[in-house]
């Protein structure tokens, strides 16, 4: 298998494993847990997951200087706890496909930032994915259907209030990745959201709710392969490929968890809507070739210059 191979595979795999966790979040909710109880217990499992393996087999990636301690509060008690709680209320609200392709529209929101704050040129390639995706996201959440539209209100503004929320955070994120392993940043972002929700929600409250073996199984899958496994399975194909393609492949996560909730929970969407989720997967993948080549273009002229 080659290196390229692995890269898309590993991307591939962590999309669907994030597509199931959306639908197993919604088995939980129409068994009665809110969008915040799970917020609090995904994150709070998952942070001691994570926390434990690093302090068994990497305990170097457990160090930060006091300096950043604050940047990291922010990122995760602040970006992450309310990234996750808009985007399992907007999950609580709609179809699971329809809720993830809205959250999808956040590299869009980087985009529209990058061309108002750091003076980046609107191209024609960008414009398209731009309209591309406000109309995809016009069918998604069913505008056509006033009716509809006024149905998932709530789950619309959570979710666009999600992608904004994740863009916000993609953006802060990178300044972690400069001074520190990936893992790390992901465990304080994970730690801080933690406190946030077990200071906002009973500390631990899930631990003598009373929730049944059924609904213990889907939140430690929701923890686990949900959560720490893709983000993991996610670094390893940025590893082999590029960034941009590994983003580009993760568009198979909106995919998957439309025919997942089809099958598990038989949620459809209307043909409209269908074409809707094409059009923000298209915009994705045209947005991000676009990146892609401006990414290379100054690569190709100093290599032009240099053989000159």
């Amino acid at each position: 298998m080659t290196s390229s191979t692995r890269g898309y595979l590993s991307v591939i795999a962590a999309a669907v494993m994030w597509a199931s966790s959306g639908t197993a979040s919604k088995a939980l909710f129409l068994g009665g847990v809110t969008p915040f109880q799970l917020v609090q217990i995904r994150i709070t499992l998952a942070c001691v997951a994570l926390g434990a393996v690093l302090a068994l087999f990497a305990r170097h990636l457990l160090r930060v200087r006091l300096s950043d301690i604050f940047y990291l509060l922010v990122l995760g008690g602040v970006g992450l706890a309310l990234v996750q709680a808009t985007y399992l209320y907007t999950i609580s609200k709609m179809p699971v496909a329809a809720a993830i392709l809205i959250q999808y529209t956040s590299p869009f929101m980087v985009a529209v930032y990058s061309v108002c704050f750091w003076a980046e040129r609107l191209s024609a390639f960008k414009a398209l994915a731009l309209f591309l995706s406000l109309i995809g996201c016009y069918l998604v959440v069913g505008g056509y259907n006033l009716h509809l539209l006024k149905m998932n209100l709530e789950g619309t503004l959570a979710g666009l209030a999600s992608a904004v929320l994740f863009a916000a955070y993609s953006l802060l994120g990178e300044r972690g990745m400069h001074r520190y392993a990936p893992w790390t940043v992901t465990f304080y972002a994970f730690l801080f959201a933690a406190v946030t929700w077990n200071i906002f929600q009973p500390p631990l409250h899930f631990i003598y709710t009373g929730y049944s073996a059924e609904q213990w199984g889907y939140m430690a899958y929701i923890a686990t392969i949900g959560t720490l496994i893709p983000f993991g399975l996610f670094f390893v194909g940025v590893n082999h490929i590029r960034s941009t393609r590994a983003t580009i492949s993760s568009t198979a996560e909106p995919i998957s968890a439309a025919f997942m909730a089809y099958v598990l929970l038989g949620e459809t969407l209307e043909p409209l809507q269908i074409l809707g989720g094409t059009l923000v997967i298209v915009a994705i993948v045209v947005l991000q070739l676009q990146q892609e080549r401006s990414e290379l273009a100054p690569e190709v002229i100093r290599s032009t210059s240099a053989n000159d």
